[in-house]
């Protein structure tokens, strides 16, 4: 299947103001573009590329004074399968774990371990490692947070979001991530878009969405807490400890967003699609 996605965002600013963005589509999903991806700016500012730590695509750019449009628009190819379950898959013990797996057990930013790990290890010690105990956190997750978009703000951790029982989809990730890191579970924070295909369309606008992969059976798995169902179609933008490491924006000074738009839908045209898709095939 084909997905047609991008945003157009603005920022208003009355002093020129840098700025760091992660707005591209991780690196891993470069080959499965239908059309290019490409971030234009208006003003035509001057923008570049480079990859952080954990892989992501991060843009560097200067908001100009008076302000700056950021745009994107792209098709990808997608296998239109749901996310893949993988009930059999065990929790290693941490002297078998991979180093570089290790930092995504540590506490973080937005995931406080200290806080929450007698609380994670009386409610799931007592189910089996691997697969069931994950699913045991995600199901906990989904009851205990109400989503709402006026549940947002910034500083929320995943401490707060299990005290306050509400939130937004990044602090339904974060706390799932903060449980299974307790639990001595790897678990790292992901942001991308996630359309509704598939699933009835929900009556609200269009916004990125925050999910997160486990390490078990020596591969990282989809999970999605806020939804608690395997989804279609999810685009992936960046990947890290928690959203510390995946901000959208970074502004290193005033600049005030005045516009989010975010647009994810299954792309129903041909066209100059299936010519670029012929060239793939032909090159």
């Amino acid at each position: 299947m084909l997905i047609r996605a991008g945003y157009e965002i603005r920022f208003e600013a009355s002093l020129s103001t840098p700025m760091m963005a992660m707005l591209s589509i991780h690196p891993s999903r470069n080959k499965d573009l239908a059309t290019p991806h490409r971030i234009r700016a208006s003003p035509d500012v001057p923008i570049y590329d480079y990859l952080d730590a954990f892989g992501n695509v991060c843009t560097r750019v200067t908001v100009p004074e008076g302000g700056l449009t950021l745009r994107c628009d792209f098709t990808i190819e997608d296998d239109g399968l749901p996310d893949p379950q993988a009930p059999d898959a065990i929790q290693h013990s941490i002297e078998d774990l991979p180093d570089e797996i290790l930092v995504f057990l540590l506490g973080s930013r937005y995931c406080e371990t200290d806080r929450l790990s007698n609380t994670a290890w009386s409610l799931f010690g007592h189910i089996p490692p691997g697969w069931q105990r994950v699913q045991a956190i995600v199901d906990f997750t989904h009851s205990h947070i109400e989503f709402g978009y006026h549940h947002a703000r910034p500083t929320k951790s995943a401490w707060d979001a299990y005290r306050e029982r509400q939130g937004v989809c990044r602090d339904f990730a974060h706390l799932a991530i903060t449980l299974c890191r307790c639990m001595n579970i790897p678990a790292r924070y992901c942001t991308g878009y996630l359309g509704d295909i598939g699933v009835p369309p929900v009556d609200s606008p269009m916004d990125f969405s925050a999910w997160f992969d486990v390490y078990l059976g020596g591969a990282w798995h989809t999970l999605d807490a806020r939804h608690n169902v395997s989804r279609i179609g999810r685009i992936l933008m960046a990947r890290g400890r928690d959203a510390t490491d995946t901000a959208l924006t970074t502004a290193f000074g005033p600049a005030e967003l005045v516009q989010f738009d975010v647009h994810t839908s299954e792309f129903q045209g041909t066209g100059e699609v299936r010519q670029i898709n012929e060239s793939k095939r032909n090159g």
